[in-house]
């Protein structure tokens, strides 16, 4: 038996492990410490209700022999699909049921689509980056490559043509920098890896937080996408499934490779390591799309949006630079007085009981930025933006 040692070559802690170890210390020292966590990426506010009503109807229906359900459809139940088909047709992006996809989250179907291309491949991501596109191909032992993500281009890398790769992994709105492709820029990767005969892997997590129209929430929506691009999407941050779990796939019928069309190894991939998700979750996930849904949905998603906009406000108070808050729960800002990303945590975490997420924890060109998030509580997110200001 042999290990594989590309596991090795892993971080040994885990960005988040290492925040959670020195607030842990701090408040250990400091037992009446008031703390604001603003570092999480999880959501905060509950359910909506029309889709609470929905587990309860689908947990009845399983309990009664005539209603149901085991193993459910490979891909998905149509009647997820469908709903999923129409929410695309508003986009203007005419897709096929058959290439969606239902999962249990974006961030496990992000590491398992890797299992459709060979080792052999060079992968691009951009850095700063989520950590999961760089860890799990260095689990698979592929060549990883950087695009050079800065305050000059904004963190919206382009791309060079004297890099060649196979895999590109983007994220629009980006975690960790909340910035935001327009179509001029998703047209040039979306050109460059035609060009290429490149795949890319486009994470749509964050597109319910566009509320401009000129900024695409799909790639699909660029001439071309669909013959080089797979898209992932989540109703974890849409609906607040973080718990829940229940996200999906879209790998188009026209996006094919040495004659094969990579939705059918998907597929087969598919068919053979999972298993589907429960029928209770894809019910609740139909919920998400009725009317009532919708407005409730986005009622979560306004709170998170007036969160962000306390903290970039106060950015501008301050004359911080920063990405984000406007189209994303994210705010990516540089760290003052030039301190590193872990002096200006402890920084916040000594003087002002903030929580953040340091910047260098998502590569090397994030080092000197640090991360907020709108994903708490409002009351919270003024006072720690009080704090804030008056500390800095």
């Amino acid at each position: 038996m042999n290990i594989n040692e590309n596991y090795l070559k892993l971080q040994d802690s885990y960005l988040f492990s290492t925040i959670a170890k020195k607030v842990k210390e701090f408040a250990d020292n400091n037992p009446k410490a008031d703390i604001i966590r603003l570092g999480i990426g999880d959501v905060t506010l509950p359910l909506a209700p029309v889709v609470v009503e929905a587990i309860k109807k689908a947990a009845d229906e399983m309990g009664i022999k005539e209603t149901f359900k085991g193993y459910g459809p490979e891909q998905g139940y149509a009647f997820l699909r469908e709903e999923i088909k129409k929410y695309y047709l508003k986009k203007n992006v005419d897709l096929n049921s058959d290439e969606i996809f239902i999962s249990d989250g974006a961030k496990s179907d992000l590491g398992n689509i890797l299992d459709i291309f060979g080792l052999d491949n060079v992968v691009l991501v951009p850095d700063p980056v989520y950590p999961v596109y760089v860890d799990t191909n260095i689990m698979a032992g592929r060549k990883i490559i950087f695009a050079d993500a800065n305050e000059q281009n904004g963190f919206l890398p382009l791309p060079d043509e004297n890099i060649k790769c196979d895999i590109i992994y983007i994220c629009s709105p980006n975690n960790p920098t909340g910035a935001v492709y327009d179509r001029n820029g998703l047209k040039k990767w979306v050109d460059y890896a035609l060009k290429n005969n490149s795949v890319i892997l486009f994470d749509a997590a964050y597109e319910c937080f566009i509320k401009s129209k000129e900024l695409p929430s799909s790639i699909y929506e660029i001439e071309g996408a669909k013959k080089c691009a797979i898209e992932f999407c989540s109703f974890s941050k849409t609906a607040g499934f973080t718990g829940t779990r229940c996200g999906y796939t879209i790998v188009p019928d026209e996006l094919v490779r040495e004659g094969v069309h990579l939705r059918k190894f998907w597929l087969r991939r598919q068919t053979t390591k999972f298993n589907g998700v429960p029928y209770i979750v894809q019910k609740a996930a139909e919920a998400v799309f009725s009317d009532k849904g919708q407005e409730q949905i986005q009622q979560n998603i306004q709170y998170y949006s007036e969160n962000a906009k306390i903290i970039s406000d106060t950015m501008d108070k301050k004359n911080i630079w920063y990405t984000g808050g406007k189209h994303s729960p994210y705010i990516w800002l540089k760290c003052p007085n030039n301190m590193s990303s872990w002096e200006f945590f402890d920084y916040l975490l000594n003087n002002a009981q903030i929580v953040g997420t340091p910047g260098s924890g998502f590569g090397r060109n994030g080092d000197g930025y640090f991360r907020l998030t709108s994903f708490g509580d409002k009351q919270r997110t003024i006072e720690a933006m009080e704090r804030f200001s008056k500390l800095i």
